[in-house]
């Protein structure tokens, strides 16, 4: 969908490239068609590990290479992100090359737009595929729209368009109360986010490391201002691949159930066969969801003893015991 946006706006010549110079291309996500775009001068920003190793992949800068010619914003759907990366895009962009606005109507590109245009000399707007891109010229005026902390309940620190940046998450209060005076020696929190859970398993007795791995990097500069703890190790890695040093005897986690506005439960079947593979023999994997998520076949399948421990009418805390030795 974007790149038939980006493609007729470059047909047409509602946008034109710079001969040279880099071209930042900011939060592109897995599927996106990048393909129109002179891949020799692409550098792919986005803070999400996943992503990064895609692009990466793919032949594609994904270090910061700034001042660029020229930017394309992907917008995300939470409106301050989206007008942080438009505000670092404009600063970022040498002076008059162009800014690149494109996101999906469904992800609020209208209300965007309409606020950029207040702000810029915006062109106008072209629609297609249920989106509309826009764009223009770098310069001073969104200042006030850069990223910038907030302090929340807690004392936590949180950027815009980390996962509940407002306050902490309802589903990892109710984990963080159901979880045990005492854990293992060694703990995983898997898609930690900006440390709320970290906090409670290190009021723990017993925990002499936990590795906290989250894959969007925003979220985890947070977890480093918000988690001062010599035991903590702070990993910017995709959890469902990620491997902890040691096998641990703890893994506590709110997996994700999205992949941008569609439920995938999915997802969260693959924090569980991470964390089964990264437990201990007698290990233990403490996990909060929703409850119409299907998990459990995946627990039942990977775990001997599995157990609800708390809960309510939205959410489940489960306690999955004694991993299965995973099949040669």
């Amino acid at each position: 969908m974007r790149s038939s946006r980006l493609n007729l706006a470059l047909d047409t010549g509602a946008v034109t490239l710079p001969p040279e110079g880099p071209v930042a291309v900011f939060r592109p996500r897995v599927g996106d068609d990048l393909s129109d775009l002179p891949k020799e001068r692409v550098v792919v920003l986005t803070g999400f590990r996943p992503d990064v190793e895609h692009f990466a992949a793919r032949g594609y800068a994904v270090e910061p290479a700034a001042p660029y010619a020229a930017a394309l914003v992907c917008l995300p759907r939470a409106k301050a992100e989206a007008r942080a990366l438009i505000a670092q895009a404009a600063a970022e962009v040498v002076p008059g090359g162009r800014v690149i606005v494109d996101g999906q109507k469904t992800d609020g590109v209208d209300a965007v737009l309409k606020d950029l245009r207040k702000r810029v000399a915006l062109s106008e707007s072209l629609s297609k595929a249920h989106g509309k891109l826009a764009s223009f010229a770098a310069g001073p005026g969104l200042e006030d729209w850069a990223a910038r902390p907030t302090i929340i309940e807690g004392g936590f620190q949180t950027l815009p368009g980390v996962f509940s940046a407002d306050a902490p998450d309802r589903g990892s209060v109710m984990l963080a109360a159901a979880l045990p005076t005492k854990l293992g020696p060694k703990v995983a929190d898997l898609g930690a986010g900006w440390g709320y859970l970290a906090r409670a398993v290190l009021a723990r007795d017993g925990v002499k490391r936990l590795d906290l791995v989250e894959a969007e990097a925003a979220a985890l500069e947070c977890a480093r201002v918000n988690i001062v703890d010599d035991r903590v190790r702070f990993h910017w890695a995709d959890a469902t691949t990620f491997r902890p040093e040691n096998l641990v005897e703890t893994v506590v986690c709110n997996p994700p159930f999205h992949t941008g506005r569609d439920a995938d439960a999915g997802l969260g079947a693959a924090f569980i066969t991470a964390a089964r593979r990264m437990l201990a023999p007698d290990g233990v994997l403490w996990l909060v969801a929703n409850r119409h998520l299907p998990y459990d076949a995946v627990l039942t399948a990977l775990f001997l003893d599995v157990e609800e421990m708390a809960g309510d009418g939205t959410f489940r805390v489960i306690r999955a015991k004694k991993p299965k030795r995973a099949k040669p």
